[in-house]
């Protein structure tokens, strides 16, 4: 991480942890354990890639992100990277153990809760972008990452894929939408609260797209070359659970070599962006991660 993108999740990062806690419903009696696998998830560490990237993007547009209806961007999108990251951990989904090295949220608590919590993350998404001034332009995109359009229909042809032979184009297209689409629309998000014009989002798209895909590329890379502890879930599960992976068509070097070419696209699309060296450094961050 460069000393900017240091600087900027020191004084970000814990105004991010404050709202995402701060934004979690009341228990209704008898819900108290419901609360507490929603807070398990989603406060237990975790970059923050994603509110980063909405606070960024606002940055780059040229406002001070120390506004709340910023934040509240950022608590949606990452409500709904909770919730998807407890379902995905199901046993009807990748059946993991560990989740940035915690027991998973069905384990910790049991399978009906995770359900549940995750189900409940979600509505709150919505219910913190229902307090924004900008309420209609926000609920819409992130409805559309999150869905049948976006991170769900991703999850779906992840599934179905499972020993399966997938080509490039095919594996670019999953994960365009299960990985991509919340990463591009923290990004949309925090371009729509800064009120920027066609030209820079036009422009943000294809950065966001690019280093959507080189995340996860990144990911695949460290499956392969980390440990178990380093990733905090389990070493070689993509192999394991015999799913397509860029490393298994590419091989590692090619992986690499596509994910710098990414970075690359996604550092010439900034050009517009004098204030775009936080998205930037934060590109960097995705593609060297665990080198």
């Amino acid at each position: 991480m460069t000393p900017l993108l240091s600087d900027f999740v020191t004084q970000h990062l814990p105004l991010i942890e404050e709202h995402l806690s701060q934004a979690l419903p009341s228990p209704v009696s008898g819900g108290e354990r419901l609360i507490d696998a929603m807070r398990y998830s989603l406060l237990n560490g975790g970059k923050r890639i994603r509110p980063l990237l909405v606070l960024a993007a606002a940055k780059a547009c040229g406002i001070d992100v120390l506004g709340s209806k910023v934040y509240s961007a950022g608590v949606a999108v990452e409500y709904i990277h909770a919730y998807s990251l407890i379902h995905d951990d199901l046993p009807a989904m990748d059946d993991d153990d560990l989740r940035r090295g915690q027991p998973t949220c069905h384990i910790a608590f049991d399978e009906a809760t995770a359900i549940l919590a995750g189900d409940a993350l979600q509505c709150a998404a919505f219910e913190v972008l229902s307090e924004s001034v900008d309420t209609l332009a926000l609920v819409a995109p992130l409805a559309k990452a999150a869905g049948a359009r976006g991170m769900v229909v991703g999850q779906a042809i992840d599934l179905a894929a499972v020993d399966q032979a997938l080509d490039l184009q095919q594996l670019s297209h999953m994960h365009k939408h299960k990985t991509g689409a919340l990463i591009e629309v923290s990004v949309q998000m925090g371009a729509i609260v800064s009120g920027a014009n066609r030209v820079q989002l036009k422009a943000l798209q294809r950065y966001a797209a690019a280093i959507g895909l080189a995340f996860q590329i990144q990911d695949d890379i460290l499956d392969v070359t980390a440990d178990t502890h380093t990733l905090g879930k389990q070493q070689g599960a993509d192999a394991a659970n015999n799913k397509p992976t860029y490393v298994s068509l590419l091989g590692l070097d090619e992986a690499k070599r596509k994910a710098q070419h990414l970075l690359s696209e996604a550092k010439t699309a900034l050009a517009p962006f004098p204030n775009g060296e936080v998205l930037a450094a934060i590109a960097d961050y995705i593609v060297e991660r665990g080198n």
